[in-house]
């Protein structure tokens, strides 16, 4: 029997009423508004069963075969059936599903390749780079020296000619390249080439763009770079989690650095959830899922575009945008706000050279909801008719609902 958001509460309404009401009120949320954050999506009701499995009980530390506690025999099945599918899909030839998040493969990838102090090279956090790509904030930024690298201050575009002066100047010990807010392509390839010109490793931050990869949408890093990491929500539609790919030589150290040195005990029904998506991520449908959210993000870009934002980079090659609503008379915080308040849902994110903060949204929900290009050219302009003022938060928010309404993420 699938479960559904819906049915979870219905079982949990008898036991606690309370939070019952609470998850019956979170999908009411997603029901009736636009999900246009780009790190988010709609997992499938499958996914949803495995998470609200049997497997949810089991303690595993380790890995299959090499438990720490008994009783594992079923868990190793799934564990082993996730890493396969994994490897398959991606094309690597060692796949660890352990990690609990992204950040968790992040650091693991660290843990296996460096040492405190090392020298690594990633892309800015105002230009897209993520929290652990160096952040005084987070453990990468306190425990090794971050030099980051940008974007052309005309085109938005990574600057290969500064990545390259970089790391020859600097001589990392690492590259990572990747980005939460680069709607374009990355050459993997280019990476390839300046990291072993310089004799350093090659970390590929795939987290967004992950499922496009898997739905052969976007170019994969996994030919190029020594360690992939990844999460297995997303635009991959899967359970919130971590994972990494790397090649036979890595294996060892990428299994030892998640468990015993970052982590402990596996989550085995978030693994078997991740089994499942790997297995929803490998049929046709799920490719031309891949391909839609391209084209819808595409069309969304050029909506907002004729709108009057500035959109960076001028489009997308992915499921993410970025834009600045600066033209239409706000800053991005002021108009998230009165974007949630209308029912669209999206981020804020720093523009690339300036302090001032923009928009980023993603079209991978949406899609997921069966929407396409048609509806994003109606979002485009509900969103800028919000920050404009021209249309008011009660009357876009009957609109949003009735749009929402028509696309239920679980129908039935």
């Amino acid at each position: 029997m699938s479960v559904t958001p819906v049915l979870a509460a219905d079982v949990l309404r008898r036991q606690d009423p309370e939070l019952a009401e609470i998850l019956l009120g979170e999908r009411e949320r997603q029901a009736t508004t636009l999900q246009l954050i780009a790190a988010e999506n709609f997992t499938s009701p499958a996914v949803l069963a495995a998470l609200g499995s049997a497997l949810a009980n089991k303690y595993a530390e380790g890995y299959p075969g090499a438990r720490h506690h008994g009783g594992c025999e079923i868990v190793d099945v799934a564990e082993r059936i996730a890493v396969d599918r994994a490897r398959a899909l991606f094309g690597a030839e060692h796949a660890n599903v352990q990690s609990h998040s992204g950040s968790s493969a992040v650091l693991a990838a660290y843990a296996a390749l460096l040492r405190p102090g090392d020298t690594v090279l990633a892309l800015g956090l105002p230009y897209g780079g993520h929290l652990t790509h160096g952040s005084p904030a987070n453990f990468s930024g306190r425990w090794f020296d971050f030099v980051p690298y940008g974007v052309d201050a005309e085109t938005g575009l990574l600057d290969h000619d500064q990545v390259r002066a970089l790391a020859r100047s600097h001589r990392p010990k690492a590259i990572v390249c990747g980005s939460i807010a680069y709607p374009r392509h990355i050459d993997y390839a280019f990476f390839r080439e300046v990291a072993d010109e310089v004799g350093a490793y090659l970390i590929a931050d795939a987290a967004h763009p992950i499922g496009l990869v898997a739905g052969g949408a976007a170019p994969s890093p996994v030919p190029y770079a020594d360690i992939v990491c990844a999460v297995t929500h997303k635009v991959l539609r899967g359970p919130r989690g971590g994972m990494i790919l790397c090649g036979a030589e890595l294996a060892e150290r990428v299994d030892r650095a998640v468990f015993p040195f970052t982590q402990g005990g596996a989550q085995m029904h978030t693994i078997a959830a991740k089994a499942v998506a790997f297995g929803e991520a490998a049929t046709p449908a799920f490719a031309a899922y891949a391909h839609q959210v391209v084209a819808n993000a595409r069309a969304l870009a050029a909506g907002l575009a004729a709108e009057g934002l500035v959109v960076t980079t001028g489009g997308t090659d992915t499921h993410l945008i970025t834009a600045d609503p600066a033209p239409l008379g706000a800053d991005g915080r002021t108009a998230r706000g009165l974007l949630a308040a209308a029912g669209i849902v999206l981020d804020c994110c720093a523009l690339p050279h300036g302090d001032a903060r923009g928009l980023r949204l993603g079209a991978a929900a949406v899609t997921a909801q069966g929407m396409g290009e048609k509806e994003m050219a109606r979002i485009a302009a509900l969103l800028a008719g919000v920050v404009r003022g021209e249309s008011d938060a009660v009357r876009t928010r009957a609109e949003v609902r009735e749009l929402a309404g028509a696309f239920p993420p679980y129908p039935g």
